[in-house]
């Protein structure tokens, strides 16, 4: 039969592509028009049942479903639309900060915020997909690996922005008391998008890296170390100054001028920075958040950010705090390109980028780590390596393609790995209608003008805990870290630099004002050196990375009296812990 075959190709392969097509024809059929197709055997009930304090219900849990299982229609639509819900914060947090450091329109605003979450959907399906390249190497991972706007860029880009402010790139007013008015500046984003681009192709060469050899280098005490501080930099930077009235100038309390009421004084109801009357609304949705993780189901937990925003909006709405005017003002349907912005390089800012880029790497290896584990595929060998390849080469490549799309670089994100593990459904069809879903509300232009109608105390209040979570990410990292002497001394004088640069960000602003007259080159390097040592999680990775290098490794039996558990105790009990839950 087999020399058969191999004599008469071209009379097999011809019935062979009919028989492939007509059998996807009959699969499709049965799975649009039979019961089970479109509901199959998961339990719906448990995923909708909310767990309240007087219901009695029993300790049960739905079939998992693996990448390439038969999918249920309404479970692959559902836990699709619980994926783009439960990153849906995370993605249009970022241009909206942005955007306010920028003083940029409301209708540029809402663009970008579209923008976003088109060019999300664009690159996750990438990711999700796993294209065969050449040897051994992909591009994406083939799981449930969604990207979204990178916090890294978030930190870093503030940096960049003041610089540019300070420096005259960007305009400003200085009022007679001394209060700086930023006015819009759209060609200092556009300067970041295009850095971020030539900057890209750096992670798109360290993708082509031997995973090992990125592992060795970054390993989880540089990484854990650098993810903590993201989180940090940003709950003190946006998330509780957000919660107070707003993180521009009206935090400083000035006492003339436009800030002198929270967001400004032409907001509906503005009031002086910190009134209690912002802190609540913060609190609310705050609250909000947590009693959804104690009572509700496990669907709602999955987007409890967003149940926050939704009832932390329904109050704020009721009294008085939102405008309809950036609702009115988005067009219905709108898509990339609508806005454009000029594309330009800022010479200080290509050293810092090119260390966020690395931090993106670093994330990429622990994330799609966590989306393997918890889609119950293997974390070592030729393929575990495979997928950190394509990932990383995956992020390097939305990095570059973003900046084309007009959105910040993407970076992979973590979120969804909790969705994975609560709903038990590991299916690539349900990343594919997350990619969808994530698509529609970037197109759906109104839904970018009621992001932006959310207030900084409602908006504050979620994202110190979206932040929160972060920082909480980096110490679930540095868990997994065998803590010696020598790994307790790179982590101390990390953190050093770190939170002392967190709790006085303005120490290192000062650092080259003493230098006469430098020129454009030495003063691009000076700005490119201020830019990260005002960065914490740059500044605290540095050192991290840095001293990893160059310290050596203590002896096993030291190190073994040094420590308190191993790595692999610590995982043996993580694994306890998931099989009782």
């Amino acid at each position: 039969m087999a020399s058969i075959i191999q004599d008469q190709p071209r009379a097999v392969s011809s019935p062979s592509l009919f028989s492939a097509i007509k059998e996807r024809a009959e699969r499709f059929k049965t799975k649009v028009t039979t019961r089970d197709g479109w509901v199959g055997d998961y339990d719906y009930v448990w995923l909708c049942t909310p767990k309240l304090p007087f219901m009695h219900q029993a300790n049960r849990s739905p079939p998992f479903y693996a990448l390439d299982d038969d999918l249920p229609l309404i479970l692959a639509i559902s836990s699709g639309l619980q994926h783009s819900l439960a990153m849906l914060a995370g993605l249009i947090t970022p241009p909206i900060i942005f955007a306010s450091a920028l003083s940029l329109d409301a209708e540029t605003s809402a663009y970008m915020i579209s923008a976003s979450l088109i060019g999300c959907g664009i690159m996750s399906f990438i990711q999700m997909s796993r294209f065969h390249l050449f040897r051994g190497y992909y591009l994406g991972t083939g799981l449930i690996t969604v990207v979204g706007t990178s916090f890294a860029t978030l930190s870093t880009a503030n940096a960049i922005f003041n610089a540019m402010y300070k420096d005259g790139t960007c305009p400003s007013i200085t009022a007679a008391d001394g209060t700086v008015t930023r006015l819009a500046c759209p060609d200092a984003y556009g300067k970041v998008l295009g850095t971020s681009l030539i900057c890209s192709f750096l992670e798109i060469f360290m993708s082509f890296c031997s995973p090992k050899l990125l592992k060795r280098v970054f390993p989880p005490l540089v990484t854990g170390t650098v993810i903590l501080m993201i989180g940090s930099s940003l709950i003190g930077s946006s998330g509780i100054a957000n919660w107070g009235g707003g993180s521009n100038n009206c935090s400083s309390r000035p006492t003339s001028g436009i800030y002198e009421l929270c967001p400004t004084i032409f907001a509906p109801r503005p009031l002086p920075w910190g009134s209690p009357e912002f802190i609540g609304l913060g609190f609310l949705s705050f609250v909000t958040i947590i009693l959804t993780e104690l009572f509700g189901s496990p669907f709602l937990k999955n987007i409890s950010i967003i149940v926050g925003l939704i009832v932390g909006c329904i109050v704020a709405g009721a009294t008085g705090y939102i405008s309809g005017d950036t609702i009115k003002s988005s067009p219905a349907i709108t898509f990339l390109w609508v806005h454009t912005f000029k594309i330009g390089v800022y010479p200080p800012a290509i050293l810092p980028m090119l260390a966020v880029y690395v931090s993106l790497a670093m994330e990429a290896i622990g994330d799609i780590t966590a989306s393997a584990e918890v889609s119950r595929q293997p974390v070592v060998g030729d393929v575990f390596d495979s997928r950190i390849q394509g990932g990383i080469l995956g992020d390097g490549i939305s990095g570059f393609i973003s900046a084309l799309f007009t959105v910040t670089p993407l970076s992979t994100f973590a979120q969804n790995n909790g969705v994975i593990a609560i709903t038990r459904c590991a299916n690539r069809g349900a990343g594919l209608w997350c990619c969808f879903f994530l698509i529609l509300f970037g197109v759906l232009g109104k839904i970018s003008g009621v992001f932006l109608a959310i207030p900084n105390p409602v908006l504050g209040g979620v994202t110190t805990f979206l932040f929160a979570n972060v920082a909480s990410s980096g110490v679930r990292v540095l868990a997994h870290v065998h803590f010696t002497r020598r790994s307790r001394f790179i982590l101390s004088a990390a953190l050093a630099f770190g939170i002392g640069n967190l709790l006085h960000s303005d120490i290192f602003t000062y650092l080259f004002d003493g230098v006469n007259n430098p020129n454009k080159g030495l003063q691009g390097l000076f700005d490119s050196i201020t830019i990260i040592l005002s960065t914490p999680f740059l500044s605290a990775g540095l050192v991290a990375a840095v001293l990893n290098l160059i310290l050596p490794e203590e002896a096993p039996e030291h190190a073994a009296q040094e420590g308190t558990s191993s790595v692999e105790e610590i995982i043996d009990t993580e694994s306890q812990d998931e099989k009782k839950a």
